[in-house]
């Protein structure tokens, strides 16, 4: 399959990459040499389009949230997860579809804070569980086959160190197994889905 990897860079990005390595991946990003986009802009993903050509699988793992306290949250903050991470891969989803071949998959990003909230993660929660009620609907109406999913990772192992403060009690996952639920999502029949990674 030729497949549209966003956020390749990143530490899920890059297991992804390795576990769909049998595939011919383009790697896309704010920092990609090759592949460069923002996905916040509609101009810079519909160029990203012209330049990937047809495609059998987009797959994100892409997306910036805004973590802070509820008290001291303006709604710029909270906009920051609004259209970065949620309109971001919903951009991805609406104008890539057009650029997938019959029967071809799209594949976004969650987590795990859209049913379990965490302090200071009121943004995260909103745009994940938004996200997923985006895929569920999206679903219903995709054509040619196509198919959309996502998955809802815990807090990666790779990360604890970093936002382990956040996730008391949680357990995490690796990036590894993570990515695995991705590449059911690609090389699977399934749509409508969000594969949790807990």
């Amino acid at each position: 399959m030729k497949i549209l990897l966003v956020g390749a860079s990143g530490t899920l990005g890059r297991a992804i990459a390795d576990t769909l390595k049998n595939h011919e991946i383009l790697a896309a990003g704010r920092s990609s040499a090759d592949y460069p986009v923002d996905i916040t802009d509609d101009a810079s993903v519909e160029a990203l389009f012209a330049r990937t050509g047809k495609l059998d699988a987009i797959v994100s793992a892409a997306g910036v949230l805004h973590f802070g306290p509820l008290e001291s949250m303006r709604p710029a903050d909270f906009a920051i997860g609004l259209n970065d991470k949620l309109l971001g891969q919903v951009r991805l989803a609406l104008l890539g579809q057009h650029h997938l071949n019959d029967g071809g998959s799209i594949t976004l990003t969650t987590g795990i804070v859209a049913e379990e909230p965490i302090r200071a993660g009121a943004n995260a929660s909103a745009v994940n569980r938004a996200l997923e009620g985006f895929v569920q609907g999206a679903a219903l109406e995709l054509k040619r086959d196509l198919r959309i999913n996502a998955v809802s990772p815990n807090v990666l192992s790779e990360s604890w160190e970093a936002y382990g403060a956040f996730f008391p009690g949680f357990e995490p996952v690796t990036a590894a197994r993570a990515a695995l639920a991705y590449q059911r999502s690609v090389e699977g029949i399934q749509s409508g889905r969000v594969f949790k990674v807990w």
